[in-house]
């Protein structure tokens, strides 16, 4: 049986309380959109900052996270909407959420997001792995939960950063002793080389991040904590991310019609979106993937890309020993 949700009692029928409801949230939104784009908003600051250097648009950003007042203000205006009807909807922009981290995107602009992260202490099992996501972050912790806070870094050398990186070459991560998260604590963050993790919390942690993650040839790199091997890659560049999400629906779908979308995202930048793209293609359709494989295994410009379609095009190949093959 469906379980009630409170868009079953959305008073559709009442044409006057919906206009009002659209009509307040609207205001506010308009409020908010025009104080942000004021000469001393906040949009107007991250668009300032967008061609700068991360460091540097970190140091030029960094005001709007040692004094968070204007987040409570606005906070307390989204309360205020929902106290005056409980339907109405803040012009907020949700992340994550379904029972696990979440939050808040406040701002975006290019490749920097400032965003309110919430861990709900009820739903954090223990850590077991670490990401690293090329960039920069700086972090202020409003509420710390109890929780304690560890420190993860792996090196990276300057030609891996700049396209040079593979798996099998990859450095193990190194784990700092876990220590007390304190609120009002700032965390400054070079995110291709050091992560965190948090556990152990009583209470809800709440976490005011900035984060600048410009297009890098970079991979993010999954850590596992106990072993501190590398367990994952994934293309670092957010469109490349969105394709790989779309592929995969489509290979869900069995759209073979759309195997032309597949080769050409094999021809992508990131290897690792290459190589995403082509596995995706040969589950999809393996006929139109085999011609595209053996261009990749012998031209593809990464080691480990090459490799691997070597190996899948072996699959392709008849073996000696069956008897109907011979």
């Amino acid at each position: 049986m469906p379980v009630p949700s409170r868009h079953d009692h959305y008073p559709r029928a009442d044409t006057l309380r919906t206009a009002a409801i659209r009509a307040t949230a609207s205001d506010l939104a308009a409020g908010w959109r025009a104080a942000d784009t004021a000469p001393a908003g906040l949009l107007t600051a991250l668009a300032a900052a967008s061609d700068a250097e991360p460091d540097q648009a970190i140091v030029r950003l960094r005001p709007w996270l040692a004094d968070p007042r204007w987040l409570g203000v606005r906070l307390a205006e989204a309360l205020a909407l929902l106290a005056a009807d409980p339907f109405a909807r803040p012009p907020l922009r949700i992340v994550g959420g379904g029972g696990g981290p979440g939050g808040l995107m406040l701002a975006e602009c290019g490749a920097i997001r400032l965003s309110l992260q919430l861990l709900p202490f009820e739903a954090a099992a223990a850590p077991t792995t670490a990401l690293f996501v090329p960039g920069r972050a700086a972090i202020r912790v409003l509420a710390a939960g109890g929780a304690r806070l560890t420190l993860h870094h792996v090196p990276l050398s300057a030609a891996e950063e700049g396209g040079a990186f593979t798996a099998a070459a990859a450095s193990p991560c190194r784990s700092d002793p876990p220590r007390a998260l304190v609120a009002g604590d700032m965390l400054d963050l070079d995110t291709a080389r050091t992560s965190f993790t948090i556990a152990g919390a009583t209470g809800d942690v709440l976490l005011l991040e900035l984060a600048v993650q410009p297009p890098s040839p970079l991979p993010m790199r999954t850590y596992e904590l106990v072993s501190r091997r590398l367990t994952h890659l994934s293309a670092s560049r957010r469109d490349s991310s969105f394709r790989a999400m779309a592929l995969a629906l489509l290979r869900e779908m069995d759209r073979r019609d759309a195997a032309p979308l597949f080769v050409e995202a094999t021809l992508a930048e990131d290897f690792a979106a290459r190589w995403s793209a082509m596995r995706d293609l040969v589950a999809l359709d393996p006929a139109t993937a085999r011609p595209r494989l053996a261009d990749m295994a012998t031209s593809d410009p990464h080691p480990e890309v090459r490799r691997a379609a070597v190996a899948t095009l072996a699959l392709f190949m008849p073996k000696v020993s069956d008897p109907c093959l011979a």
